[in-house]
């Protein structure tokens, strides 16, 4: 007979028709005191086992685990109830672009920014006619800004030029690039360090760029994390946290407004403090934890500009003394790094300093390369020796594919987002969006991982192709070793966070190009009901 710890806390069974635990045997029902799955098995036992436990059954609901996105922005959000939503379904055209940065100039004080987001030059129509002298139409008595989808980039008008101290014959900053027209003069055009450090603040200078209050940036950042619960996401890794993002989470958590458990990636610049307090990978609870040390080395794929043998060589952000002595100073304060790398010389040079910071000092920090695009079988076994976790785009293949070709060719755009290499080299794979810089919903990031289909039709890399098992442990198992936490996350089995997401339709037995057609009807973090397509369940 089987010894069950004595629990106090009250218990809920919960059941479906089907429950994807992503262990074996599969079970029929689950039983669950307060945060945790505390047993699991067939409906009848667990009623006996429990008789005065409430009863939830899901009818004909597939269960999952609860998805996990490793690497999103969720804290980018919480700036946008002060700019103008410039994503190609509010603004297919630049002129439209224009129109909406006018209205929003139209009611904001003279001299006072004007910020649109979302911008996505693919994807507007005459989108490179949304340069400087377009934004200077929009207003010559603001400064007028257009952050770029990737937040790689950026255009400025002449007054966000000269706020940002560029002139014409401004030089390139290191890790950065000017665009400019064919007479030499600024186009507006601003990419990866001209415009992080300029505008954002990077770089130890003071952000240009407006921030809404603490009260506002909590409320919205509530209304983001209930997107991710609405698409099924039960934890978020964001991946570039400065100081004003971690108080908007803690703030967050305080009052009680956390329905995703967030890890947290600490932008580099800020480490040195953070490790003079003591704070490490791991500080934090089940709800908001340090996850690690974020930095970027090159830049976007999407955006033509990762550092690789492929195309145009793109930018490298940090000189390698830089990306060396970082590396080594977080490998060696115990804590893990996390690297944005997308071109495979740029996975190479990060592969070189983590390789040397374990040399120097033992210790298994399992080291992350974010993104990791360009990566062949070599660079794959490399990882593993390495003890490295590749996190690669999920919907990528299918969003941005287009862009893949444009800028690297299609035999290079099919080797990109390598999952199955990865997998085959024996590597834990996490699924991650990058939202905003790609779709939130994992849903579709299934259908690309196990399809490898673009937008267009076109199949990109059919032998990286995922089964859609492989595909959603990815969302969850991969995703939660990523972290650290695979000893809590990713499956659902007795001392595992009940964490779940109920489908309309088995992800595991559907056609692949349907996965993004299921429907989340319910997401439960922590046993509790977080979200609801309508209301779930029959309680007895």
């Amino acid at each position: 007979m089987t010894e069950y710890p004595l629990i106090e806390a009250p218990i809920t069974l919960v059941r479906a028709r089907r429950i994807r635990s992503l262990t074996d045997p599969e079970p029929e029902a689950l039983a669950i005191a307060g945060e945790r799955i505390v047993d699991a098995g067939g409906w009848d036992t667990l009623r006996g086992r429990f008789p005065r436990a409430r009863q939830v059954d899901f009818g004909s609901a597939t269960m999952v685990p609860g998805l996990n996105d490793a690497h999103a922005h969720p804290s980018l959000h919480t700036s946008e109830d002060l700019y103008a939503d410039l994503a190609p379904t509010s603004t297919p055209t630049a002129t439209a672009v224009r129109d909406a940065l006018a209205e929003l100039a139209a009611r904001t004080p003279e001299g006072e920014w004007v910020v649109g987001h979302n911008f996505d030059l693919s994807r507007t129509r005459d989108g490179d006619r949304v340069d400087r002298a377009l934004l200077d139409e929009v207003s010559r008595r603001h400064p007028v800004l257009v952050i770029h989808y990737s937040y790689h980039a950026a255009v400025a008008n002449s007054a966000a030029l000269r706020a940002g101290g560029y002139r014409d014959d401004s030089a390139d900053p290191v890790g950065g690039r000017l665009g400019r027209d064919a007479a030499g003069r600024l186009d507006g055009v601003v990419h990866e360090r001209a415009w992080m450090e300029a505008y954002l603040g990077h770089g130890g200078r003071q952000a240009l760029v407006p921030h809404p209050t603490l009260d506002t940036r909590v409320t919205a950042l509530a209304r983001t994390l209930e997107r991710f619960n609405a698409a099924g996401v039960t934890s978020v890794c964001d991946a570039m946290v400065h100081p004003d993002d971690w108080r908007v989470y803690q703030e967050a958590h305080r009052r009680g407004l956390l329905t995703a458990r967030v890890g947290m990636l600490l932008w580099y610049e800020f480490f040195r403090h953070a490790a003079e307090l003591g704070m490490a990978t791991g500080l934090g609870d089940e709800w908001l934890r340090f996850t690690g040390v974020k930095m970027m080395t090159d830049g976007a794929s999407s955006g033509g500009t990762c550092l690789c043998t492929a195309g145009a060589r793109g930018i490298q952000l940090m000189p390698d003394e830089e990306i060396d002595r970082t590396v080594r100073e977080v490998h060696a304060a115990g804590s893990t790094v996390a690297v944005h790398a997308n071109g495979d010389i740029a996975v190479g040079k990060v592969l070189d300093a983590i390789e040397s910071a374990q040399r120097e000092v033992a210790g298994n920090r399992r080291h992350r390369i974010e993104h990791c695009s360009m990566a062949d079988t070599a660079t794959a076994r490399r990882l593993h020796g390495a003890g490295v976790v590749p996190v690669p785009f999920g919907a990528f293949v299918h969003y941005h594919g287009h862009n893949f070709v444009k800028h690297y060719g299609h035999e290079t755009a099919a080797t990109m987002c390598p999952h199955r290499t990865f997998l085959d080299a024996g590597l834990a794979v996490p699924g991650s969006s990058d939202y905003p810089c790609g779709p939130l919903e994992p849903l579709l990031a299934l259908r690309s991982m196990t399809t490898r289909r673009a937008q267009d039709g076109t199949v990109l890399g059919a032998g990286e192709r995922l089964s859609a098992t492989e595909a959603l442990h990815a969302y969850t198992v991969g995703s939660a070793y990523a972290s650290g936490e695979e000893t809590v996350k990713g499956r659902l089995a007795p001392g595992m966070l009940a964490d779940f997401v109920l489908l309309d339709q088995d992800p595991l037995t559907v056609e692949p190009t349907r996965l993004d057609a299921l429907r989340p009807l319910a997401t439960w973090v922590g046993g509790r009901q977080v979200w609801a397509a309508d209301q779930q369940g029959e309680t007895s």
